[in-house]
């Protein structure tokens, strides 16, 4: 089982110097920016020679949703995502991380009424990922759609809901992405969730709130599991969540 970082602020700045770093920290890949990845290509190819480490997936470096609200937006989104499952291939990346939407819009909060239907959400999302289907089809890499929680949005916000859009389009590149964080809201039982959907199940993001008290994350568990879904092929990716006392 892989375990790799996202980068964080306190990581060096030179792309070379952040290779090592990360090596040195003990990590087995990097889940780079994508906007980083496609902006220094070169530097980014030379840094894994070097070091050894491999970008395993990528995760944001785009502008516009999947399921943006705005359709220029959004389709200028899908070319910039398009761009990275590129720039992945030539490095030997996996895929990358796209959620419907962050921080667009959430029936939690005013207005609570959202500009669009949801059948217009379920059209953009769904044209969104047959569009980038091809792409990773063609570049021979993966699209691992990821459920937020429904504080941060309010289209795709379970595996289940990610399971349908896949199952429903017929898609071949695209894979669900668990995210502790967000899963620790969404779901009954996040092992449970996870051995219902292992057919699909490509990607894992580990995180959690430190202040949620009311349901721990069974991280020995979790683990287990996914030994038993990919064996030890699979790969996680440890998002740093840090809460500064003043």
């Amino acid at each position: 089982m892989k375990i790799a970082t996202q980068n964080q602020a306190f990581f060096p700045q030179n792309i070379l110097e952040k290779f090592r770093y990360i090596k040195a920290m003990g990590f087995d890949g990097f889940e780079i920016d994508g906007k980083l990845l496609v902006d220094n290509l070169k530097e980014v190819k030379a840094a894994i020679v070097e070091t050894g480490l491999p970008v395993i997936t990528a995760c944001g470096g785009y502008d516009g949703w999947i399921g943006d609200f705005i359709e220029e937006r959004r389709l200028n989104g899908l070319k910039q995502i398009a761009r990275i499952l590129e720039a992945l291939a030539e490095v030997g990346g996996k895929g990358i991380i796209v959620p419907a939407a962050w921080g667009m819009f959430t029936f939690r909060l005013p207005p609570m009424t959202s500009p669009r239907s949801l059948e217009g959400d379920r059209k953009a999302v769904s044209d969104s990922l047959r569009y980038l289907d091809e792409v990773a089809a063609r570049t021979g890499t993966t699209v691992y759609l990821e459920p937020l929680n429904r504080y941060q949005d309010h289209m795709i916000n379970t595996l289940a809901e990610a399971r349908r859009y896949i199952v429903e389009g017929g898609l071949k590149q695209v894979k669900i992405i668990g995210d502790f964080y967000h899963m620790n809201i969404e779901e009954d039982d996040i092992s449970a969730a996870f051995h219902d959907h292992r057919d699909l199940l490509g990607h894992v993001h580990i995180a959690e709130m430190i202040s949620y008290k009311v349901k721990v994350i069974d991280y020995k568990e979790i683990y287990n599991s996914a030994v038993l879904l990919w064996g030890t092929g699979g790969a996680f990716t440890v998002m740093l969540l840090f809460r500064i006392d003043s």
